[in-house]
């Protein structure tokens, strides 16, 4: 069974150089850290990964060309979308919650994907 993702969560990009750590704007679990949700993509709950490392970032592209062609990692910058599939079985203020088996796509063509979920215990209650 899959594990929420939730505040602390680790997420690692696969062109970004470095992790990153989620910041969920859902409630609260009983564990006591906030729960994501599919629409979680935003700067302030999915940070840089250190450099992007992707040609389809113009910025890393200008840089490359610049160099001669030599790949030259620029900021990262993600632009993300939705996360799929989302949870099947939980909802968060009508919106899927995110789960370690959910990926979502950066539009310089990175794939995000979580490394560490976050949940600590599951309480039914």
């Amino acid at each position: 069974m899959p594990n929420l993702v939730c505040t602390g969560a680790t997420l690692q990009c696969s062109f970004g150089t470095t992790p990153a750590t989620f910041s969920a704007s859902g409630t609260k679990t009983s564990a006591g850290s906030a729960a994501g949700v599919v629409t979680d993509t935003a700067a302030a709950n999915v940070p840089p990964f250190g450099l992007c490392m992707s040609l389809s970032n113009p910025q890393v592209a200008q840089a490359t060309t610049a160099a001669s062609g030599t790949l030259t990692p620029q900021p990262c910058k993600p632009v993300l979308a939705p996360w799929s599939p989302g949870s099947a079985h939980v909802t968060i203020g009508g919106s899927a919650a995110l789960d370690d088996s959910s990926s979502c796509n950066c539009t310089w063509d990175g794939v995000v994907t979580v490394s560490a979920a976050g949940q600590t215990a599951v309480s039914l209650q």
